[in-house]
């Protein structure tokens, strides 16, 4: 789910079995002909009968091994996928001294988005809304979203940790700032599709104790293009990148 840019908030508006049917052999047969008693003045010493036989299987054993030689027994969707492992390592290197985000250059997100997206390609969770590894609370380590990132305050009046966490039972979901300000929004969830969501706010939270409600226009979407037990990749309605790690599977969002 994307983080929504709305009041300082943190969320914004967002095998097949497949049955390798090998072609049957033929299997060549060939009768063996018996020998009728024929009188002694009848023969036949030049009839090429052995040679014959010989010659016919030779000719059908070729496209046989043929055959053989040609077909693969490992086809390509039996091949195990890529890993994700060295291309989540090189994304965490990649975001790790760019302050969330906020020192990155258009080069920066550039090269991040570039690896992201080679990340979702191999996304090992199709449908992360039916999946447990989405609950819990997550902690926000890169986005491009600017109005999250507060780059237009002082350093010393930005919030310096993010969090999301989200509970797939109940669709619900909460954005939390850390120091100085801890404000908080709380939103529902509408599934979209297997991974996208719309998110709908109903209240935020000022330094985490006065409730506002939220205006009917703070919507959005968001879409949850990668999952693992430790790692999410979303991507908002706005076009903004959201990249988290989780921090505490047991986190409930108030309901």
């Amino acid at each position: 789910m994307a983080f929504l840019s709305s009041h300082s908030s943190i969320l914004t508006t967002t095998h097949s079995t497949s049955t390798l049917s090998l072609p049957k052999l033929l299997h060549c047969h060939h009768s063996s002909s018996s020998s009728a008693t024929r009188p002694t003045a009848l023969s036949f010493p030049n009839k090429p009968t052995t040679t014959q036989h010989t010659h016919n299987l030779s000719t059908t054993s070729v496209p046989i091994n043929k055959w053989r030689t040609n077909v693969s027994f490992f086809p390509t969707f039996l091949k195990k996928p890529k890993d994700a492992k060295p291309i989540k390592d090189e994304l965490l290197e990649a975001i790790a001294p760019l302050d969330r985000g906020a020192d990155a250059t258009p080069e920066d997100q550039q090269r991040i988005d570039q690896i992201a997206r080679k990340l979702e390609t191999v996304n090992p969770t199709k449908e992360p809304l039916k999946s447990d590894l989405l609950d819990g609370k997550w902690e926000l380590i890169y986005t491009t979203s600017t109005s999250i990132l507060q780059t237009q305050r002082p350093k010393f009046l930005r919030s310096r940790t993010n969090y999301q966490a989200i509970n797939v039972d109940t669709l619900r979901a909460q954005n939390m700032e850390s120091w100085p300000f801890f404000n908080q929004v709380t939103a529902d969830l509408t599934p979209l599709n297997a991974r996208k969501v719309a998110v709908k706010f109903d209240f935020f939270k000022i330094a985490g104790l006065i409730p506002i409600k939220a205006p009917d226009r703070a919507r959005g979407t968001l879409d949850i293009t990668y999952l693992d037990e430790e790692l999410r990749v979303s991507r908002g309605d706005k076009g903004n990148l959201f990249i988290l790690k989780m921090i505490d599977r047991s986190y409930r969002v108030p309901v």
